[in-house]
C-alpha cells in the first residue's frame, strides 16, 4: 500500500466560501477528482488515496461547503439552487488548474457532478464516474437507507442515532470498528442545520435529462446491487439518458462500492482514466 501525504489548501468559491482541498500522488499523472457524498468528507476515499492510484495519478478531493474542514454558511440558500455545488466543482478546477480531469462522484457527489454538467457542460472533463449516484432524481430510486431530513427540534442523542443509523446503512460489507467510528465522526461534523438545509435542494429531471444527453466524454456508472440508499433502478434511468455509458455491478455491495470492494474499485477506475486518457 502506497503512503502518500496530503497537500492542502483553501479555495474560494465564487460565493465567498472556503473549501477544503487537497493534493496527493503524481503532480505530472492524468487527474482525477474524488467528490464524496452527503455527510462524508474527503476521508471516505482513503482506500483509494492510500493504493497504487496515487503512484501514477494526480489526485484532488476536497470537502463539499457544509462538510469536513470546508465552511459552513449559515443561509440555507447556500446548499440550494442551481449554481451553489456547480461552481464550487469549476473553482476547485481553476485554482488546482486542472486540464482534463475525470471526476469520480459518489452518492450526492454524483449529484454535484450533474449540477457541474448543467451549468458548464463537459468540455473541460477527460470522463465521469458516477458512484452509488440518483443522479437524476426519481423519487422510485430513493431507498430506505437515504438519509432523512432532520426535524426542528432534533435533540442531539436524536442526531447521533441519525447520523449512526445513516452511516450503517450505507454498507453491506460493514467496515472494522476503527474505520466506522471514523466515518461516524466524520458524519458529525455536518450540522443539523447544513443537513436540513441539503435536504431542500432538489434539481428537476427534466433539464437534468436535457444536460445528460449532451455529454460526449466517457461515462461510467459504477453501483452496489444490494445498494438501500440509492436503489439499482437508477442506473437504467441515468445509462437511458447518457446511452453510451458503461456500467459496472458490484454484488455483494450496498452503497459504498469503493469501501466495500476496494480492490476491485481501484482496478476499474483506473482502467477507466486509461481510457479516458485516448479519446
Amino acid at each position: 500500500m502506497t503512503s502518500v501525504k496530503a497537500i492542502g489548501g483553501g479555495v474560494r468559491a465564487p460565493d465567498g466560501t472556503r473549501l477544503a482541498v487537497y493534493e496527493w500522488g503524481n503532480p505530472a499523472g492524468p487527474e482525477v477528482v474524488l467528490i464524496h457524498g452527503f455527510a462524508q468528507s474527503h476521508l471516505c476515499f482513503m482506500p483509494q488515496i492510500r493504493s497504487a492510484l496515487a503512484a501514477r495519478y494526480r489526485i484532488v478531493a476536497f470537502d463539499q461547503r457544509g462538510h469536513g474542514a470546508s465552511e459552513q454558511p449559515t443561509d440555507p440558500a447556500a446548499y440550494q439552487g442551481s449554481r451553489a455545488w456547480a461552481d464550487d466543482i469549476a473553482a476547485v478546477l481553476e485554482a488546482k488548474r486542472l486540464k482534463r480531469p475525470v471526476l469520480a462522484g459518489w452518492s450526492m457527489g454524483g449529484r454535484v457532478i450533474r449540477q457541474y454538467l448543467m451549468v458548464h457542460g463537459d468540455a473541460r472533463l477527460a470522463g465521469i464516474n458516477f458512484v452509488a449516484s440518483q443522479v437524476i432524481e426519481d423519487p422510485s430510486c430513493r431507498g430506505p437507507g437515504a438519509p432523512k431530513r432532520p426535524p426542528d427540534g432534533q435533540t442531539l442523542e436524536e442526531e447521533i442515532e441519525a447520523a449512526i443509523e445513516f452511516a450503517d446503512g450505507c454498507y453491506r460489507r460493514k467496515p472494522t470498528a476503527a474505520a466506522f467510528l471514523r466515518v461516524v465522526a466524520y458524519n458529525m461534523r455536518v450540522p443539523a442545520a447544513v443537513r436540513r438545509a441539503i435536504g431542500g435542494w432538489s434539481t428537476e429531471a427534466a433539464p437534468t435529462i436535457v444536460a445528460l444527453n449532451k455529454v460526449r466524454v466517457p461515462v461510467l456508472i459504477t453501483h452496489g446491487r444490494n445498494d438501500d440508499v440509492v436503489l439499482p433502478g437508477a442506473v437504467d434511468i441515468t445509462a437511458k439518458a447518457i446511452p453510451h455509458a458503461r456500467q459496472s455491478w458490484f454484488d455483494d455491495c450496498g452503497h459504498s462500492p469503493f469501501a466495500e470492494h476496494p480492490e476491485r474499485f481501484n482496478r476499474e477506475l483506473m482502467a477507466f482514466v486509461e481510457s479516458c486518457q485516448n479519446v
